[in-house]
Protein backbone atom coordinates (compact mmCIF):
# COMPACT_ATOMS: atom_id res chain seq x y z
CA UNK A 1 0.00 0.00 0.00
CA UNK A 2 1.47 3.51 -0.98
CA UNK A 3 0.80 6.03 1.34
CA UNK A 4 0.51 9.97 0.94
CA UNK A 5 3.58 11.32 3.72
CA UNK A 6 0.83 14.44 3.85
CA UNK A 7 -1.77 12.12 6.22
CA UNK A 8 1.02 9.95 7.79
CA UNK A 9 -0.68 9.40 11.65
CA UNK A 10 1.44 11.43 14.24
CA UNK A 11 2.75 7.89 15.75
CA UNK A 12 4.18 7.39 12.65
CA UNK A 13 6.30 10.88 11.56
CA UNK A 14 9.93 10.15 12.05
CA UNK A 15 12.49 12.36 11.73
CA UNK A 16 14.39 11.93 8.70
CA UNK A 17 17.82 12.14 10.76
CA UNK A 18 16.70 9.14 13.00
CA UNK A 19 15.80 6.75 10.10
CA UNK A 20 19.22 7.60 8.49
CA UNK A 21 21.10 6.30 11.72
CA UNK A 22 18.64 3.39 11.97
CA UNK A 23 19.50 2.80 8.33
CA UNK A 24 23.02 3.37 7.93
CA UNK A 25 23.89 4.33 11.91
CA UNK A 26 25.47 6.91 13.84
CA UNK A 27 29.33 6.83 12.04
CA UNK A 28 28.15 7.31 8.73
CA UNK A 29 25.30 10.00 9.60
CA UNK A 30 28.17 12.00 11.61
CA UNK A 31 29.82 12.05 8.22
CA UNK A 32 27.12 13.64 5.99
CA UNK A 33 26.13 16.17 8.35
CA UNK A 34 27.91 18.76 10.29
CA UNK A 35 26.20 20.15 12.62
CA UNK A 36 25.37 18.26 15.92
CA UNK A 37 23.79 19.02 19.35
CA UNK A 38 23.99 18.01 22.88
CA UNK A 39 21.70 18.81 25.57
CA UNK A 40 21.45 18.08 29.43
CA UNK A 41 18.01 16.53 28.61
CA UNK A 42 19.54 14.56 25.63
CA UNK A 43 20.24 10.80 25.24
CA UNK A 44 23.68 9.04 23.24
CA UNK A 45 21.37 7.21 22.12
CA UNK A 46 19.53 9.76 19.94
CA UNK A 47 20.90 11.15 16.42
CA UNK A 48 22.40 14.20 17.54
CA UNK A 49 19.70 17.43 15.59
CA UNK A 50 18.71 19.77 17.57
CA UNK A 51 15.40 18.19 18.16
CA UNK A 52 16.47 14.98 19.42
CA UNK A 53 20.30 16.10 20.93
CA UNK A 54 22.59 13.88 22.43
CA UNK A 55 23.59 13.74 26.29
CA UNK A 56 27.40 14.12 26.60
CA UNK A 57 30.15 16.42 24.90
CA UNK A 58 32.45 13.15 25.11
CA UNK A 59 29.85 11.15 22.90
CA UNK A 60 29.79 14.09 19.89
CA UNK A 61 33.71 14.16 20.40
CA UNK A 62 34.00 10.39 19.60
CA UNK A 63 31.61 10.65 16.51
CA UNK A 64 32.25 14.22 15.25
CA UNK A 65 34.51 14.53 12.20
CA UNK A 66 36.07 16.76 9.99
CA UNK A 67 33.48 19.97 9.49
CA UNK A 68 31.35 19.46 12.27
CA UNK A 69 30.37 21.87 14.83
CA UNK A 70 29.00 20.43 18.29
CA UNK A 71 26.16 23.34 19.95
CA UNK A 72 26.39 22.46 23.36
CA UNK A 73 23.48 23.62 25.03
CA UNK A 74 23.42 25.67 28.30
CA UNK A 75 23.93 23.69 31.48
CA UNK A 76 26.36 21.62 33.51
CA UNK A 77 28.27 19.01 32.13
CA UNK A 78 30.32 16.96 34.66
CA UNK A 79 32.78 15.58 31.79
CA UNK A 80 35.99 15.31 31.36
CA UNK A 81 36.37 15.35 27.60
CA UNK A 82 39.04 14.00 25.35
CA UNK A 83 39.29 15.32 22.11
CA UNK A 84 40.00 12.09 19.56
CA UNK A 85 39.70 13.16 16.25
CA UNK A 86 41.11 16.34 14.04
CA UNK A 87 39.82 18.55 11.63
CA UNK A 88 41.56 19.36 8.04
CA UNK A 89 42.38 22.09 5.76
CA UNK A 90 39.82 20.61 3.24
CA UNK A 91 36.59 20.41 5.68
CA UNK A 92 37.08 22.49 8.21
CA UNK A 93 37.57 22.40 11.69
CA UNK A 94 36.00 20.07 14.39
CA UNK A 95 34.74 22.62 16.43
CA UNK A 96 33.06 22.69 20.02
CA UNK A 97 31.25 25.50 21.09
CA UNK A 98 28.31 27.04 23.81
CA UNK A 99 25.15 27.23 21.67
CA UNK A 100 24.88 30.84 21.13
CA UNK A 101 23.47 32.94 23.71
CA UNK A 102 23.84 30.14 26.21
CA UNK A 103 26.40 28.87 28.39
CA UNK A 104 27.98 25.19 28.27
CA UNK A 105 29.78 24.63 31.60
CA UNK A 106 32.58 21.96 31.98
CA UNK A 107 32.23 21.19 36.01
CA UNK A 108 34.88 18.94 37.26
CA UNK A 109 33.77 19.42 41.01
CA UNK A 110 33.66 15.27 41.90
CA UNK A 111 36.70 14.41 39.69
CA UNK A 112 40.06 13.65 41.06
CA UNK A 113 43.18 14.36 38.73
CA UNK A 114 44.63 11.10 37.35
CA UNK A 115 48.11 11.87 37.02
CA UNK A 116 48.30 15.08 34.96
CA UNK A 117 44.85 15.21 33.16
CA UNK A 118 42.41 18.03 31.92
CA UNK A 119 38.80 18.91 31.77
CA UNK A 120 39.39 19.43 27.85
CA UNK A 121 42.34 17.64 26.57
CA UNK A 122 43.77 17.61 22.54
CA UNK A 123 46.33 15.30 22.11
CA UNK A 124 47.99 14.96 18.91
CA UNK A 125 44.85 16.53 17.21
CA UNK A 126 44.59 19.44 14.37
CA UNK A 127 42.48 21.46 13.31
CA UNK A 128 39.94 21.43 16.55
CA UNK A 129 38.18 24.92 17.96
CA UNK A 130 37.33 24.96 21.40
CA UNK A 131 34.59 27.78 21.69
CA UNK A 132 32.63 29.64 24.70
CA UNK A 133 32.60 27.48 27.58
CA UNK A 134 32.93 27.97 31.37
CA UNK A 135 35.49 25.26 32.40
CA UNK A 136 35.68 25.15 36.27
CA UNK A 137 36.71 23.25 39.42
CA UNK A 138 39.00 20.87 39.42
CA UNK A 139 40.80 20.24 42.56
CA UNK A 140 43.57 18.77 44.12
CA UNK A 141 46.23 18.94 47.21
CA UNK A 142 48.33 15.92 45.91
CA UNK A 143 52.01 17.17 44.77
CA UNK A 144 51.60 14.25 42.00
CA UNK A 145 48.57 15.00 40.75
CA UNK A 146 48.43 18.32 37.91
CA UNK A 147 45.12 19.38 37.19
CA UNK A 148 44.30 21.28 34.02
CA UNK A 149 41.33 23.14 32.44
CA UNK A 150 42.27 22.88 28.90
CA UNK A 151 45.30 20.60 27.72
CA UNK A 152 47.05 20.70 24.20
CA UNK A 153 49.77 17.96 24.31
CA UNK A 154 51.72 16.43 21.56
CA UNK A 155 51.62 17.70 18.10
CA UNK A 156 49.42 19.14 15.72
CA UNK A 157 48.43 22.49 14.40
CA UNK A 158 45.70 24.70 13.72
CA UNK A 159 43.90 24.72 17.56
CA UNK A 160 41.98 27.36 18.65
CA UNK A 161 40.93 28.37 22.13
CA UNK A 162 38.49 30.85 21.91
CA UNK A 163 36.01 32.77 24.47
CA UNK A 164 36.38 30.25 27.25
CA UNK A 165 36.35 30.80 30.73
CA UNK A 166 38.39 28.90 32.88
CA UNK A 167 38.44 29.25 36.60
CA UNK A 168 38.95 27.51 40.14
CA UNK A 169 41.90 24.72 38.61
CA UNK A 170 43.56 24.35 41.82
CA UNK A 171 46.51 22.26 43.40
CA UNK A 172 47.17 23.62 47.20
CA UNK A 173 49.79 21.23 47.90
CA UNK A 174 52.19 23.14 50.89
CA UNK A 175 54.95 22.78 49.01
CA UNK A 176 58.57 21.98 50.54
CA UNK A 177 61.62 23.72 51.79
CA UNK A 178 62.06 26.00 49.30
CA UNK A 179 59.79 28.46 46.77
CA UNK A 180 58.65 26.60 43.47
CA UNK A 181 58.23 22.92 45.40
CA UNK A 182 54.74 23.17 45.22
CA UNK A 183 52.48 20.80 43.30
CA UNK A 184 51.23 21.82 39.66
CA UNK A 185 47.74 23.32 37.98
CA UNK A 186 47.25 24.56 35.11
CA UNK A 187 44.27 26.88 33.29
CA UNK A 188 45.01 26.49 29.62
CA UNK A 189 48.46 24.85 29.07
CA UNK A 190 50.18 24.23 25.64
CA UNK A 191 52.98 21.67 25.70
CA UNK A 192 54.71 20.93 22.41
CA UNK A 193 56.45 17.23 23.25
CA UNK A 194 56.72 16.34 19.75
CA UNK A 195 60.39 16.68 18.79
CA UNK A 196 59.53 16.19 14.76
CA UNK A 197 56.40 18.06 14.92
CA UNK A 198 55.35 20.74 16.39
CA UNK A 199 52.21 22.91 18.01
CA UNK A 200 51.85 25.29 15.09
CA UNK A 201 49.50 28.25 14.01
CA UNK A 202 47.55 28.02 18.03
CA UNK A 203 45.36 30.70 18.74
CA UNK A 204 44.48 31.41 22.09
CA UNK A 205 41.83 34.31 22.38
CA UNK A 206 39.10 36.30 24.34
CA UNK A 207 39.45 33.72 27.34
CA UNK A 208 39.09 34.62 31.00
CA UNK A 209 41.59 32.67 33.37
CA UNK A 210 40.70 33.57 36.77
CA UNK A 211 40.25 32.78 40.45
CA UNK A 212 43.25 29.61 40.73
CA UNK A 213 46.22 28.43 42.30
CA UNK A 214 48.65 26.99 40.24
CA UNK A 215 51.10 26.02 42.70
CA UNK A 216 54.54 25.86 40.97
CA UNK A 217 52.83 26.67 37.73
CA UNK A 218 50.91 28.67 35.27
CA UNK A 219 47.97 30.45 34.25
CA UNK A 220 48.18 30.07 30.30
CA UNK A 221 51.80 28.85 29.35
CA UNK A 222 52.74 27.81 25.58
CA UNK A 223 56.07 25.70 26.67
CA UNK A 224 58.26 23.63 24.04
CA UNK A 225 57.76 22.49 20.41
CA UNK A 226 55.26 25.01 19.93
CA UNK A 227 55.59 27.80 16.81
CA UNK A 228 53.62 30.39 15.26
CA UNK A 229 50.95 31.07 17.95
CA UNK A 230 49.07 34.18 18.95
CA UNK A 231 47.94 34.37 22.83
CA UNK A 232 45.65 37.67 22.10
CA UNK A 233 42.67 39.45 23.90
CA UNK A 234 42.97 37.25 26.68
CA UNK A 235 42.13 38.55 30.51
CA UNK A 236 44.22 36.38 33.10
CA UNK A 237 43.90 37.90 36.72
CA UNK A 238 43.33 36.58 40.73
CA UNK A 239 45.41 34.07 40.08
CA UNK A 240 48.28 33.40 42.72
CA UNK A 241 51.35 32.58 39.90
CA UNK A 242 52.26 33.70 36.82
CA UNK A 243 49.84 35.03 33.80
CA UNK A 244 50.85 34.29 31.17
CA UNK A 245 54.17 32.58 29.92
CA UNK A 246 56.40 31.32 26.81
CA UNK A 247 58.64 28.63 27.87
CA UNK A 248 61.94 27.23 26.60
CA UNK A 249 64.23 24.70 27.71
CA UNK A 250 62.22 22.93 30.03
CA UNK A 251 63.37 19.42 28.29
CA UNK A 252 59.65 19.18 26.87
CA UNK A 253 60.46 18.68 23.86
CA UNK A 254 63.63 15.67 23.94
CA UNK A 255 65.26 17.63 21.40
CA UNK A 256 67.02 20.74 22.61
CA UNK A 257 67.05 21.91 19.09
CA UNK A 258 63.04 22.49 18.95
CA UNK A 259 62.71 22.83 22.70
CA UNK A 260 61.64 26.58 22.53
CA UNK A 261 58.32 28.41 22.22
CA UNK A 262 58.91 30.44 19.54
CA UNK A 263 57.60 33.26 16.50
CA UNK A 264 54.84 34.23 18.51
CA UNK A 265 52.73 37.00 19.52
CA UNK A 266 51.52 38.08 22.47
CA UNK A 267 48.67 40.97 22.34
CA UNK A 268 46.02 42.87 23.77
CA UNK A 269 45.71 41.27 27.17
CA UNK A 270 44.69 42.64 30.06
CA UNK A 271 46.25 40.97 33.06
CA UNK A 272 45.74 42.02 36.83
CA UNK A 273 46.07 40.11 40.69
CA UNK A 274 48.79 37.69 40.34
CA UNK A 275 51.10 37.25 42.77
CA UNK A 276 53.01 34.09 44.69
CA UNK A 277 52.52 35.87 47.81
CA UNK A 278 50.18 33.33 50.37
CA UNK A 279 50.62 30.58 47.24
CA UNK A 280 51.91 27.56 49.56
CA UNK A 281 54.83 26.39 46.73
CA UNK A 282 56.56 30.26 47.27
CA UNK A 283 55.36 31.43 50.99
CA UNK A 284 55.95 35.14 51.03
CA UNK A 285 57.86 35.74 47.80
CA UNK A 286 56.19 38.10 45.46
CA UNK A 287 57.84 36.33 42.23
CA UNK A 288 54.90 36.29 39.82
CA UNK A 289 54.84 37.92 36.65
CA UNK A 290 51.99 39.17 34.43
CA UNK A 291 53.60 38.14 31.45
CA UNK A 292 56.91 36.22 31.28
CA UNK A 293 58.79 34.97 28.62
CA UNK A 294 61.27 32.22 30.12
CA UNK A 295 63.38 30.35 27.36
CA UNK A 296 61.32 31.61 24.15
CA UNK A 297 62.70 33.33 21.05
CA UNK A 298 61.25 35.78 18.64
CA UNK A 299 57.86 36.64 20.08
CA UNK A 300 55.98 40.21 20.24
CA UNK A 301 54.68 41.61 23.34
CA UNK A 302 52.69 44.59 22.71
CA UNK A 303 49.66 46.61 23.61
CA UNK A 304 48.80 44.55 27.03
CA UNK A 305 47.34 46.44 29.90
CA UNK A 306 48.91 44.81 33.07
CA UNK A 307 48.52 46.07 36.91
CA UNK A 308 48.89 44.93 40.70
CA UNK A 309 51.00 41.85 39.54
CA UNK A 310 54.17 40.75 41.16
CA UNK A 311 56.75 41.47 38.24
CA UNK A 312 54.85 43.18 34.96
CA UNK A 313 57.00 42.05 32.39
CA UNK A 314 60.59 40.10 32.87
CA UNK A 315 62.29 38.59 29.84
CA UNK A 316 65.07 35.85 31.45
CA UNK A 317 65.92 32.63 30.82
CA UNK A 318 66.33 30.31 34.27
CA UNK A 319 68.33 27.78 32.59
CA UNK A 320 72.58 27.94 32.53
CA UNK A 321 73.67 29.18 28.79
CA UNK A 322 70.17 29.09 27.25
CA UNK A 323 68.81 32.32 26.69
CA UNK A 324 65.07 34.52 25.78
CA UNK A 325 66.24 35.92 22.89
CA UNK A 326 64.70 38.23 19.95
CA UNK A 327 61.95 39.49 22.06
CA UNK A 328 59.87 43.47 20.85
CA UNK A 329 58.19 44.14 23.67
CA UNK A 330 56.06 47.79 22.62
CA UNK A 331 53.47 49.99 23.69
CA UNK A 332 52.23 48.18 26.71
CA UNK A 333 51.25 50.07 29.80
CA UNK A 334 52.37 48.38 33.43
CA UNK A 335 51.59 50.05 36.49
CA UNK A 336 51.46 49.38 40.51
CA UNK A 337 53.50 46.02 40.05
CA UNK A 338 54.82 44.85 43.66
CA UNK A 339 58.27 44.77 42.13
CA UNK A 340 59.98 45.70 39.09
CA UNK A 341 57.60 46.89 36.19
CA UNK A 342 59.97 45.56 33.48
CA UNK A 343 63.04 42.89 34.19
CA UNK A 344 65.60 41.12 32.28
CA UNK A 345 68.72 38.48 32.51
CA UNK A 346 68.78 35.61 34.77
CA UNK A 347 67.58 36.11 38.38
CA UNK A 348 71.20 34.56 39.27
CA UNK A 349 74.59 34.75 37.86
CA UNK A 350 74.34 30.89 37.07
CA UNK A 351 71.25 31.36 35.39
CA UNK A 352 70.39 32.16 31.22
CA UNK A 353 71.02 34.94 29.41
CA UNK A 354 68.49 37.55 27.84
CA UNK A 355 70.19 38.47 24.24
CA UNK A 356 68.67 41.03 21.81
CA UNK A 357 65.66 42.27 23.33
CA UNK A 358 63.66 45.32 22.39
CA UNK A 359 61.81 47.20 25.26
CA UNK A 360 60.27 50.49 23.92
CA UNK A 361 57.60 52.39 24.16
CA UNK A 362 56.57 51.38 26.73
CA UNK A 363 54.43 53.19 29.88
CA UNK A 364 55.78 52.32 33.68
CA UNK A 365 54.06 53.61 36.48
CA UNK A 366 54.44 53.62 40.16
CA UNK A 367 56.02 49.99 40.54
CA UNK A 368 57.90 48.16 43.23
CA UNK A 369 55.16 49.46 45.34
CA UNK A 370 56.22 46.50 47.95
CA UNK A 371 59.87 48.75 47.83
CA UNK A 372 62.04 45.45 47.12
CA UNK A 373 64.51 47.73 45.72
CA UNK A 374 64.16 46.65 42.11
CA UNK A 375 63.11 49.64 40.81
CA UNK A 376 60.72 50.29 37.90
CA UNK A 377 63.29 48.98 35.04
CA UNK A 378 65.35 45.48 36.67
CA UNK A 379 68.36 44.50 34.85
CA UNK A 380 69.98 41.61 36.29
CA UNK A 381 72.48 38.92 35.11
CA UNK A 382 73.87 38.00 31.87
CA UNK A 383 72.61 40.35 29.04
CA UNK A 384 73.39 40.94 25.77
CA UNK A 385 72.53 43.39 22.97
CA UNK A 386 69.44 44.60 24.70
CA UNK A 387 67.22 48.32 23.81
CA UNK A 388 65.22 49.82 26.06
CA UNK A 389 64.20 53.24 24.92
CA UNK A 390 61.40 55.37 24.22
CA UNK A 391 59.55 54.27 27.13
CA UNK A 392 57.72 56.79 29.84
CA UNK A 393 58.94 55.77 33.46
CA UNK A 394 57.27 57.82 36.07
CA UNK A 395 58.88 56.09 39.66
CA UNK A 396 56.78 56.47 42.93
CA UNK A 397 57.44 57.47 46.67
CA UNK A 398 60.83 56.06 46.45
CA UNK A 399 61.91 57.35 43.39
CA UNK A 400 63.89 54.64 41.94
CA UNK A 401 64.15 54.04 38.55
CA UNK A 402 66.80 51.12 38.17
CA UNK A 403 68.36 48.55 39.66
CA UNK A 404 71.51 47.23 37.17
CA UNK A 405 73.36 44.16 38.75
CA UNK A 406 75.26 43.46 35.24
CA UNK A 407 79.11 44.43 35.81
CA UNK A 408 78.86 46.77 32.23
CA UNK A 409 81.28 47.41 29.38
CA UNK A 410 81.31 50.84 28.75
CA UNK A 411 82.62 50.44 25.29
CA UNK A 412 79.79 47.18 24.82
CA UNK A 413 76.98 47.59 27.28
CA UNK A 414 74.54 44.64 27.35
CA UNK A 415 71.61 47.06 27.16
CA UNK A 416 71.50 50.48 25.30
CA UNK A 417 69.35 53.03 27.37
CA UNK A 418 68.30 55.76 25.74
CA UNK A 419 65.98 58.57 24.59
CA UNK A 420 63.00 57.79 27.35
CA UNK A 421 61.50 60.10 29.86
CA UNK A 422 61.83 59.86 33.94
CA UNK A 423 59.81 61.50 36.37
CA UNK A 424 59.18 61.23 39.92
CA UNK A 425 57.35 63.31 42.40
CA UNK A 426 60.29 64.12 44.40
CA UNK A 427 62.43 65.69 41.69
CA UNK A 428 65.32 65.03 39.75
CA UNK A 429 67.89 65.52 42.51
CA UNK A 430 66.51 62.67 44.47
CA UNK A 431 66.17 60.06 41.89
CA UNK A 432 67.78 56.80 43.00
CA UNK A 433 69.96 54.76 40.07
CA UNK A 434 71.11 51.27 41.66
CA UNK A 435 74.11 50.08 40.34
CA UNK A 436 76.80 47.48 40.74
CA UNK A 437 78.91 50.39 42.42
CA UNK A 438 76.21 51.47 44.42
CA UNK A 439 73.38 53.92 44.54
CA UNK A 440 73.61 57.16 42.13
CA UNK A 441 71.32 59.84 43.39
CA UNK A 442 70.20 62.57 40.91
CA UNK A 443 68.96 61.95 37.57
CA UNK A 444 72.67 64.08 35.89
CA UNK A 445 74.98 62.29 38.11
CA UNK A 446 73.63 59.32 36.85
CA UNK A 447 74.11 59.95 33.12
CA UNK A 448 77.64 61.33 33.42
CA UNK A 449 78.45 57.77 35.23
CA UNK A 450 77.14 55.65 33.36
CA UNK A 451 76.91 56.77 29.47
CA UNK A 452 73.35 56.07 29.45
CA UNK A 453 70.51 58.21 28.54
CA UNK A 454 72.22 60.81 26.99
CA UNK A 455 69.10 61.99 24.81
CA UNK A 456 66.66 61.24 28.00
CA UNK A 457 65.06 63.93 30.08
CA UNK A 458 63.68 63.72 33.97
CA UNK A 459 60.04 65.66 33.29
CA UNK A 460 56.58 65.17 34.26
CA UNK A 461 55.15 63.19 31.31
CA UNK A 462 51.99 65.18 31.78
CA UNK A 463 49.90 62.12 32.26
CA UNK A 464 45.69 63.87 31.07
CA UNK A 465 45.19 61.72 35.20
CA UNK A 466 47.19 59.47 36.94
CA UNK A 467 45.45 58.53 39.56
CA UNK A 468 42.41 57.97 37.90
CA UNK A 469 44.76 55.62 35.83
CA UNK A 470 44.57 57.81 32.49
CA UNK A 471 47.95 57.87 31.28
CA UNK A 472 47.18 59.18 27.74
CA UNK A 473 49.04 62.20 27.15
CA UNK A 474 48.12 65.83 27.17
CA UNK A 475 48.53 68.53 24.75
CA UNK A 476 51.26 70.05 26.51
CA UNK A 477 53.50 66.78 27.40
CA UNK A 478 56.86 66.72 26.49
CA UNK A 479 56.68 63.16 25.73
CA UNK A 480 55.19 63.79 22.32
CA UNK A 481 57.16 63.56 19.43
CA UNK A 482 59.78 62.94 21.28
CA UNK A 483 60.48 59.29 20.46
CA UNK A 484 63.34 58.10 17.80
CA UNK A 485 61.89 55.86 14.82
CA UNK A 486 65.48 54.94 12.91
CA UNK A 487 66.70 51.23 13.84
CA UNK A 488 63.64 50.51 16.41
CA UNK A 489 60.52 48.26 15.73
CA UNK A 490 57.78 50.80 16.94
CA UNK A 491 55.56 48.81 15.46
CA UNK A 492 52.37 50.61 13.57
CA UNK A 493 49.08 51.17 16.23
CA UNK A 494 49.84 52.48 19.65
CA UNK A 495 47.69 50.16 22.78
CA UNK A 496 44.65 51.77 21.92
CA UNK A 497 45.04 51.02 17.81
CA UNK A 498 45.95 54.55 16.60
CA UNK A 499 48.55 54.69 13.79
CA UNK A 500 51.95 54.84 15.75
CA UNK A 501 54.25 57.36 13.64
CA UNK A 502 52.64 60.61 12.60
CA UNK A 503 54.49 62.94 10.24
CA UNK A 504 57.67 61.33 10.48
CA UNK A 505 57.90 61.17 14.35
CA UNK A 506 56.63 58.94 17.58
CA UNK A 507 55.40 59.52 21.07
CA UNK A 508 57.13 58.48 24.11
CA UNK A 509 55.39 55.73 26.05
CA UNK A 510 52.47 53.55 24.87
CA UNK A 511 49.96 56.16 23.53
CA UNK A 512 50.46 58.13 20.69
CA UNK A 513 48.23 61.99 21.48
CA UNK A 514 45.04 61.98 19.68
Amino acid sequence: MVMDHAVLPGAMKFDLAIVLVLLFGVASFAQSNTSFYVSPNGSDTNPGTQTAPWRTIQHAADVARAGSTINVRGGVYEELITIKSSGNATDGYITFRSYPGETAVLDAAHFTPQNRSAIVTIHNQSYVRIEGFEIRNFRTAEHHLTPLGISVMGSGSHIELLKNNVHHIENTFPGRDHPGSGGNGFGIAVYGTDAKTPISDLIIDGNEVHHLKTGSSESLVVNGNVTNFRITHNVVHDNNNIGIDVIGFERTAPDPAVDQARDGVVSENLVYNITSRGNPAYGQDQSSDGIYVDGGARVLIERNVIHDVDFGIELASEHRNRATSYIIARSNLIYHCNTAGVSIGGYAPERGHTEHCVMINNTLYDNDTSATGSGEFQMQWNMSDDVFENNIVYAGSRCLMSLDRSEADRNQPPVTIDHNLYYCAAGSKDSTWKEVSGSLAGFDKYVQSTGNDSHSRFLDPGFVNAADKDFHLRSDSPAIAAGVIKGLPVGEHDLEGLSRVKSGSVDLGCYERR
